[in-house]
């Protein structure tokens, strides 16, 4: 139990301030839980499709309900903790996760799986924003930095333990397709518990609950500088997806190995690597974190055909090294800089469109992948998807920098912090702004 946490009210503070070190470290537990939570499926598709004789392609289409209820999630309910209330919002989402758990760990079918991915992804989506949120608010006001920080780093810190745990756990322990989600639905209990002491700090909680769903707009004026940071993110999230529905079957075939924990490592080494470099480059210009980035992608996907071509494992767990450190820094430019094309009234639009782009990119083309490696083989669609990320980061990486030496037509936006994650990454404007919401 943490110790009991003052309110914004009594600690006699700005209520988007530091009102109690102990509600910042619950949030950011249940943040890195929910990522954690997010990528342990990673670990168990190989064994999924042992047990239950599934395809690939029935394996990327449950990871393909997750990402598109995610995104749905974040649309409709993104905002929702500004009007009803971090806390409210949080334990509603904690209820769903641990019915997700509950679905995972008596799961005798892919019926049971599709069920179970499509409940945590609406827990995710409606936890992210308030999680979000919250983390700003509730950053000691000795560290004002801290939330942000936190925030950049907590999904991919999440996702690769998660992936690296499950993995642990379904190597060595006993009821592999189950103790994962018990351990998890244990630790959000606990969480659950907690959250009533959470001081509360959306400004507009205790009004009138108003339901806004987050429209998609690019104002015209940023229309074909989006498009072009766009590439960024579709090329970005195509990796990330892949990897999370399909990393762990590949190290295996490649390795002729049934280790489960390796599967699952494999996450970890992109998220870790993703993790590093975005905190390294936090303080480099937008666009040339993008550049390197893209560049650092292409040497990476290089690597991972390589190593295809040689069939060499430990030149692949190499090369995933490289694509994750290029993938962090991409994604850290691109995402900067899309926060930079709008004004703080338009920024919840422009965001909503940047999450579709990024869902999108890491669903329909890991879930493509998927089905075509049911017809032509796991290595040979894995060459093909690479091939054409590979194209697509080149096409990013020409039009970013053409666009690197035009003057900007949008209006730079102060205090966003990025929020990195392969399931859920985003930015959280600073509390001046009148959005809060992130993938």
């Amino acid at each position: 139990m943490i110790p009991p946490l003052r309110t914004a009210r009594t600690a006699g503070r700005d209520p988007a301030r530091n009102v109690g070190g102990g509600g910042f470290l619950l949030v950011g537990a249940v943040l890195v839980l929910l990522m954690f939570s997010s990528s342990a499926p990673s670990a168990l598709y190989v064994l999924y499709q042992e047990k239950w004789n599934l395809s690939a392609g029935m394996i990327t289409v449950v990871y393909g309900v997750y990402a598109v209820t995610v995104l749905a999630a974040l649309l409709l309910f993104g905002a929702l903790s500004d009007t009803l209330g971090r806390r409210p919002v949080l334990m509603a989402s904690l209820v769903l996760v641990i019915l997700s758990m509950a679905l995972f760990a008596s799961a005798q079918g892919l019926a049971w799986l599709l069920a179970a991915r499509a409940v945590q992804g609406l827990a995710v989506g409606l936890a992210t924003g308030a999680t979000g949120a919250a983390l700003l608010e509730l950053a000691p006001a000795a560290r004002p930095g801290l939330g942000a920080l936190v925030n950049s780093a907590g999904p991919p810190v999440g996702i690769g333990l998660g992936a690296v745990g499950a993995g642990l756990l379904v190597e060595f322990a006993p009821a592999p397709t189950a103790l994962t989600y018990l351990v998890l639905a244990g630790a959000f209990t606990a969480a659950l518990v907690c959250l009533p002491r959470l001081p509360e700090t959306a400004p507009g909680a205790g009004g009138p609950v108003r339901f806004t769903p987050h429209r998609v707009r690019v104002p015209a004026a940023v229309r074909r500088r989006f498009l072009i940071l766009a590439l960024t993110i579709v090329a970005v999230w195509s990796v990330g997806g892949f990897y999370l529905a399909l990393g762990p079957k590949l190290v295996l075939v490649l390795l002729g190995s049934t280790n489960y924990l390796v599967g699952g490592a494999t996450v970890g080494l992109l998220a870790g690597a993703a993790t590093v470099t975005q905190l390294l480059l936090g303080g480099m210009r937008p666009l040339r974190a993008a550049m390197l980035g893209l560049i650092v992608m292409i040497a990476g996907l290089g690597l991972v055909l390589l190593s295809l071509g040689t069939e060499s494992a430990v030149l692949f767990l190499l090369a995933t090294a490289v694509l994750g450190s290029g993938w962090g820094a991409a994604f850290l430019g691109a995402f900067r800089a899309l926060m930079g094309l709008a004004d703080p009234q338009g920024r919840g639009e422009l965001t909503a469109a940047v999450f579709v782009f990024g869902y999108l990119a890491m669903s329909v083309p890991a879930v493509l992948a998927g089905l075509f490696s049911n017809r032509f083989g796991l290595r040979s669609t894995s060459v093909g998807f690479m091939v054409a990320v590979a194209a697509v980061c080149a096409l990013a990486l020409g039009a970013t920098a053409l666009l690197s030496r035009r003057p900007a037509s949008g209006t730079p936006v102060a205090g966003t912090a990025t929020i990195g994650t392969p399931s859920t990454t985003a930015a959280v404007p600073t509390r001046e702004a009148t959005e809060r919401s992130a993938p």
